[in-house]
């Protein structure tokens, strides 16, 4: 079973900056495609940014130049670092590991919010 505990997040004015982590422990093998998720209040989650284990990225539109995802493999530990942000991102942030024969996992979140 892997285990994924995200840290960061927090309050932060709009055009800031913050750097989410998520360390994944457990039953971590290689190939696990990892992402990250965001739930806006009384909305649905979505895909925010993904990244292969090869270290391919894929970006939902809304982020796209201002999100950048990473991983360390060597540390089991993905990245999401999130500049200019604006009240629009505030959510609730999940980390996710994802591989073809292995069940999914999934962080417990963590809530970004982006106010003045």
């Amino acid at each position: 079973q892997v285990r994924l505990v995200e840290s960061g997040g927090g309050l932060v004015q709009p055009g800031g900056s913050l750097r989410l982590s998520c360390a994944a422990s457990g039953s971590f093998a290689p190939g696990y495609t990892m992402g990250w998720y965001r739930q806006p209040p009384g909305k649905q989650r979505d895909v925010v940014a993904s990244i292969t284990w090869q270290g391919t990225t894929n970006y939902a539109d809304s982020v796209k130049g201002r999100f950048t995802i990473s991983r360390d493999n060597a540390k089991n530990t993905m990245y999401l670092q999130m500049n200019s942000l604006k009240p629009e991102d505030t959510a609730v942030y999940y980390c996710n590991a994802h591989h073809a024969l292995l069940p999914d996992a999934w962080g417990q979140g963590k809530l970004v919010t982006v106010s003045s």
